[in-house]
């Protein structure tokens, strides 16, 4: 690869991050699946083509990543009596003041995926068809629609409640 994988962390991190959670919800599985699509890459670095799309390489591997703790979640117990661990304050980002990581989570499946696979991971519509399956329009009318619902929630949320713009 041209530069050192720490770079690959800062400049493509907070990406993989939003990724995650629009998959996942916010939590600890999205940082979970980010940790694991970062420590995946970093074993897969060296061997990199140097034209590799990096940032589209990650949100890939973060997709999969994403799966195997769907996966892992059916599977597993939820506990309740735990306490949750404090958010680091080490690069990510602040709390869901306007609670925009519930609305996307709130999104059927298809449009989450389609929003943040191609609006969050910055893929273009034929690499994000080819992940959640189906064509390349039909990606994009998922991500429009989803889109469309993401602003009518946080426009009929800032009448109700007052957010700023």
């Amino acid at each position: 690869m041209q530069y050192p994988f720490e770079q690959a962390v800062t400049r493509h991190g907070a990406t993989v991050l939003r990724v995650c959670r629009a998959v996942l919800g916010w939590g600890a599985d999205a940082d979970d699946a980010w940790s694991e699509t970062f420590l995946a890459a970093l074993k897969a670095w060296p061997e990199l083509d140097a034209d590799t799309n990096v940032e589209a390489w990650l949100v890939r591997v973060a997709h999969r990543k994403a799966i195997d703790i769907t996966r892992k979640r059916a599977r597993q117990a939820i506990p309740t009596d735990v306490v949750p661990e404090q958010t680091s304050s080490l690069g990510n980002p602040g709390t869901d003041e306007y609670q925009i990581w519930e609305a996307v989570a709130a999104l059927p499946q298809r449009q989450r995926l389609a929003v943040a696979y191609h609006y969050l991971g910055g893929l273009p519509h034929t690499e994000t068809a080819d992940l959640i399956g189906g064509s390349a329009e039909a990606v994009r009318r998922a991500a429009a629609d989803g889109i469309k619902s993401l602003r009518q929630t946080y426009h009929a949320a800032e009448h109700t409640k007052g957010a700023p713009r």
